[in-house]
């Protein structure tokens, strides 16, 4: 990512007076069920207690197990298979309707398909298995290699069968001929019971966020849910005592490889979220903010901002510009791969 001129004074002040931790690289979802205290996974019941509609399921039942089975786009670059999912091209609710209904036909021996939105698609097990699979973002972009699926998985033999099935459905001649790429297959992960959406447990009194995981998460927790704010100004008047905000403006600009939007997104957060966040705790306005964590999953690694306390006090310390940041860690690439 080229950082160029961009200026964040506001995160570089941050920066300067926070602890820094870095740890091993984890998915946005995985970061989530950890700061909810669910780092087992079940991201799909979650998932799916976040959706806009007061129950998801079809049929009502919450019984069984359940998957995400996100429809995603599968292609040849450089030798390898890549995947896209359906942030990187359009879905119409009508194509998704279409190809449920088709799913649900020939596939009710494996279970139910419901389309809680036109990208967003869960599969009810009739018979629980055993399937082990990373989060869509951590797949996203990227070459379809051995060690992000579990070959050993008794749905992978069956999945081919629902790609050779996808391949020849109607609704991907029409987009053939019109130029848009095949939805040639299904991202199967988060698998959960539902039940267990009800465990979850946190810390904040009240989220705010727009993914339906976080929302799902904070549902279960028994917390106030509300939209994501557009600044730090909307969240103060709220009235929370201890807030978690999810801001993941950045992810689709690093998913989709797109620098430009990326630059802008981050200058947005820097006027709305990091300059009134360092006018709050450097010069204590309003005594509104005291403390802060900032928990940032990257393809560095988890990264995690703690201000607390008399650090925010230390005037003589100085903060890293972007480019600094990301050449450090650069440098010393960490073990392991995302979870």
């Amino acid at each position: 990512m080229t950082l160029g001129k961009l200026s964040t004074p506001g995160f570089t002040w941050l920066d300067g007076h926070a602890e820094f931790l870095r740890s091993t690289r984890i998915s946005q979802e995985k970061a989530l069920l950890d700061l909810f205290g669910r780092p087992d996974g079940s991201a799909a019941a979650f998932r799916r207690l976040g959706e806009a509609e007061a129950s998801v399921a079809s049929p009502r039942s919450d019984d069984g197990l359940w998957l995400c089975a996100d429809p995603v786009h599968l292609c040849f670059h450089h030798e390898r298979i890549v995947l896209a999912d359906a942030g990187a091209f359009e879905i119409d609710d009508g194509e998704a309707a279409a190809l449920i209904t088709s799913l649900n036909a020939t596939f009710a021996d494996i279970g139910v398909f419901h389309a809680a939105t036109a990208r967003r698609w869960y599969l009810r097990l009739n018979t629980a298995v055993d399937h082990v699979a990373e989060p869509l973002s951590a797949v996203a972009g990227r070459r379809m290699d051995s060690e992000l699926a579990d070959k050993t998985s008794p749905l992978h033999r069956w999945l081919n069968e629902v790609q050779m099935f996808l391949h020849l459905h109607p609704v991907n001649e029409q987009r053939a001929a019109q130029g848009k790429p095949a939805i040639n297959s299904l991202w199967l992960w988060g698998a959960g019971v539902a039940g267990m959406a009800e465990q979850a447990a946190g810390s904040a009194d009240a989220l705010f966020a727009d993914d339906p995981l976080a929302i799902g998460l904070g549902r279960a927790t028994g917390i106030a849910v509300q939209p994501r704010p557009t600044a730090l100004a909307e969240l103060l008047d709220s009235g929370a005592q201890t807030p978690l905000v999810v801001l993941d403006q950045l992810l689709p600009t690093v998913l989709y490889e797109n620098p430009e939007n990326w630059r802008q997104t981050f200058a947005d957060l820097e006027n709305h979220w990091f300059a009134p966040l360092r006018a709050q705790l450097s010069k204590n306005l309003g005594k509104t903010v005291k403390n802060l964590e900032i928990v940032a999953p990257t393809i560095y690694g988890r990264l995690q901002w703690t201000i607390s306390g008399g650090e925010r006090w230390k005037f003589w310390k100085k903060g890293r510009p972007l480019a600094d940041i990301a050449n450090a860690l650069a440098a010393v690439p960490l073990e392991g791969k995302p979870s």
